[in-house]
Order: structure tokens, then sequence, then C-alpha cells
């Protein structure tokens, strides 16, 4: 069952979530150490800015608050593929399971592919096939693979379009916890904790909920309608368990902070709470197209750890929903300012619970 925000109570347009990014804050490599990133940290009740390391990250947490994580792990989900007949070469990027051997997937160039269509995978030997399915107006196509074992084989990790530099090491663009196959793109904000963070922060009291959700189509489609209102998300799959709905609800119960991990978490705990009648969140598996705008009540999320986002993008709209659109443009310029590193690779923001 899909779910929707529903609340859009400020008046915005698209054009209210643009800023300027020099090209070369853009991250093109992950840090190391992976919590050696800057974090900015900020206050969503007096609008104060701190520039800290995410290392640091402890030091704005307290016992009894609840960390709240994305296991989703990405799949290698970028393959090259080849039209028989002309050798044209045809990049595919496989988004969503549909069924055994059938995808929701990208491809580039597009134009030419249509149902029926054939292709055959680069660099494999077992003679793998890919059969187009069907394609929409948008262009996203469904295919059919004879063998899906070829993206363990042959599939590489589907970096986002602005990270041009080839990636050393692929699990670099995995969190260390991830476990839940199934992802299009990393949960970056979860790019930033070691183990030894981890133990840390469990050492101080600090708890440590996972939920899923795998990222899908919208990671890679921007806000085109002047009306953010009018931008359709396509529903991902969501899983909140048992374990962490109950964890969640008693740490709300006992006075502490659900500090969500990444945009991803939040829209799993909106949705879970919004199916919720008594408790904070009830434990939820389904699909979610919710769309975060500001207007938007939450319910299950305190604070937040998160990523800088693209201009115009629903991303940046949700961290705008829970700070209000003109703390976080303003957050966002003393980031440029600053030269934090942006995007993916990039560094973090705490934005932290209201008193």
């Amino acid at each position: 069952m899909a779910a929707k925000s529903g609340r859009v109570q400020e008046v915005l347009k698209t054009s209210d979530f643009d800023y300027h990014l020099p090209k070369e804050l853009i991250a093109q490599t992950p840090v190391e150490p992976r919590d050696a990133s800057r974090l900015l940290v900020l206050d969503r009740t007096d609008g104060s800015i701190q520039h800290r390391r995410f290392s640091e990250l402890g030091t704005f947490l307290k016992t009894g608050d609840l960390l709240v994580f994305n296991d989703s792990r990405v799949i290698p989900a970028r393959l090259h593929a080849r039209r028989p007949a002309t050798q044209g070469k045809v990049e595919l990027l496989l988004l969503r399971r549909l069924k055994p051997g059938v995808w929701q997937a990208l491809a580039r160039p597009a134009r030419r592919l249509r149902p029926g269509s054939r292709l055959e995978i680069v660099g494999d030997d077992t003679g793998c096939d890919v059969q187009v399915v069907a394609k929409d107006e948008a262009g996203s196509l469904t295919v059919r693979l004879s063998d899906e074992g070829v993206i363990e084989r042959c599939g590489q990790a589907p970096l986002p379009p602005y990270i041009t530099e080839p990636l050393a090491d692929p699990e670099r663009y995995q969190t260390v916890y991830a476990r839940e196959r199934g992802s299009a793109a990393a949960p970056t904000a979860g790019l930033h904790f070691t183990p030894e963070l981890m133990a840390r922060l469990g050492e101080q009291g600090i708890g440590a909920a996972f939920l899923t959700l795998h990222v899908g189509l919208d990671t890679f489609r921007p806000v085109d309608e002047d009306d953010p209102a009018q931008h359709a998300i396509h529903g991902e799959y969501a899983v909140l368990p048992e374990d962490a709905a109950r964890q969640i609800n008693e740490t709300r119960a006992a006075g502490g902070t659900v500090v969500a991990v990444g945009t991803t978490s939040v829209r799993v705990l909106e949705t879970a709470a919004k199916a919720a009648a008594e408790s904070v969140v009830e434990p939820y598996v389904g699909w979610t197209d919710m769309f975060i705008l500001p207007g938007h009540r939450f319910r299950a999320v305190d604070a937040l750890i998160t990523n800088f986002h693209l201009p115009r993008s629903t991303l940046l709209m949700l961290v705008s929903a829970l700070a209000g659109r003109d703390l976080i443009m303003r957050a966002y310029a003393e980031a440029v300012a600053e030269r934090y590193r942006f995007y993916s690779f990039g560094d973090a923001m705490l934005i932290g619970r209201p008193t």
C-alpha cells in the first residue's frame, strides 16, 4: 500500500529549492576513513550552525537516543550491452526486480529500444540475453534477463552520473552494515559510519535499529514541474521490522530522540507512522511513494543525518520540510562558503531536534 504526505501548507515552487554549487565541490571520491568527513550540525531551534567531524557525532547524541539505519545493499546494477546486429553500445541500469528475471531499468541510449529488442551483455561468455518487454512514456524499460547471474558476473557499481572518476573499491559505495540486496543507489548518509564509530556509539548507550528501503528510480529523476506537489514519486519497497518498530516506540516513550540516518529512513518511518493508530509507528511491509514537502507533520522522526543534496531535488525538499526552507538554504550557502564536499561521496549534516 502506497503512502503519500498529502500536506503542502507552504506555497512553494521548485525554483525555491535552487542554489548555485561550484562544480569542484561535487565529491568524486570518498574520504578515508569514512568518519573523517565533515559534519555540519544545524540546530533547528535557534538556527545555529557548528562545523565538526563526523567522528564527533556522539557529542550531539545522548544515552537513550536511537539511530535508525537503512540496511539496503546496492546491487551491481550497471550493465554494458550491445545490439547484436549493429554492435551499438547500450548501458543498462537495473532499478527494481519486478519478478524473477524481470527488471525495471533505464537505458542509454534508449530511443531505438522497443518491446522485442534484444541485447547482449558485454563481457559475458555465457550468452546471456536481454529482451525489452515494455517501455513506458517516461522512457523506463521492463527487461527480461535470461540469466540473472549476469548481474554478479558483469555488473558494476551504479555510481550517480555526477561522479566521473572510477571507484577503486566497490565496497566504498556500500554502508558497512548493508545486507539486504536490492538498491540501485546507496543510502549515502550511512556511508560515513565505521564499525568502530558504531561500537563507540553503542558503548555510549545509543541504540541502533535497522529498516530497509530499496532505492529506485526516483533517485535519478529531477523535479521538472514548477509546482513540486505535482511531481509523482514511484513506489519503493520498504520494510520496518517488528523489533525496529518496538525500539522506536520505546525510545519515544522514554524521552529519547529518534535519529533517522538518511532520507530513505525518514520515508520508511513516516510511512510506518502514518499507518499507526496508537503507537508512534507500526511494523510495515510494502511499497511507499511518500513525497515529503514543507508542511508535512513529522510523526516519527526527531532528527536527521543526511548528505548535501542536488538543487531542485525531492531530497532537498524533504530536509526543508524538517528544518524549514529558509534555514536549510542558509545552511547550504554556508556549506558552499566553507567548501564542504557535496552529494553521494560528500560531507554530512546533522539536523537536530528542537527543544
